[in-house]
């Protein structure tokens, strides 16, 4: 089946099965391997994209419900001369990758925290910061988080 989906401010034709998940057409079908798989049910975040800006996990969004929206990947979360955002910067400054794989995820869980709400209080961090982090980096990711918060 043929659908159009806009990923990355980019229309994008596929010819389709409408309930394969949104993660295999970003990997498989697109080659934006950016967005990791990790558990297959939704549960630990490696899949986050934004979908009109919101943070959602793509291993069990079928293709189809995101047909209309705006789907941006962590290969779109700098700008166009690929210089890093302020939260990535932070990233860096905060040493918060140890294996890393799950570390596309988060920042666009983060991203979208950030957008929805500039200052988040730690609560707030912990209450959309649901993504799994098996390296256990979560006190580095907050501090990421509060020291690019407008506040």
């Amino acid at each position: 089946m043929a659908i159009t989906l806009k990923v990355n401010g980019e229309a994008r034709e596929l010819d389709i099965e409408p309930d394969m998940p949104l993660l295999w057409v970003l990997r498989d079908e697109l080659g934006l391997t950016g967005t990791k798989f990790g558990c297959g049910v939704a549960a630990c975040g490696a899949c986050t994209v934004h979908v009109n800006g919101q943070a959602v996990r793509t291993c069990t969004l079928p293709a189809s419900a995101a047909v209309g929206q705006e789907i941006t990947t962590i290969e779109a979360l700098s700008d166009e001369e690929k210089n890093l955002t302020a939260l990535q910067q932070a990233w860096i400054d905060h040493q918060v990758p140890q294996c890393g794989y799950c570390q596309s995820g988060m920042l666009m869980a983060a991203s979208a925290l950030l957008s929805e709400n500039p200052n988040p209080t730690d609560a707030d961090i912990d209450d959309a910061m649901t993504n799994v982090c098996r390296c256990g980096t979560y006190p580095r990711i907050r501090a990421a988080i509060r020291s690019v918060a407008v506040g």
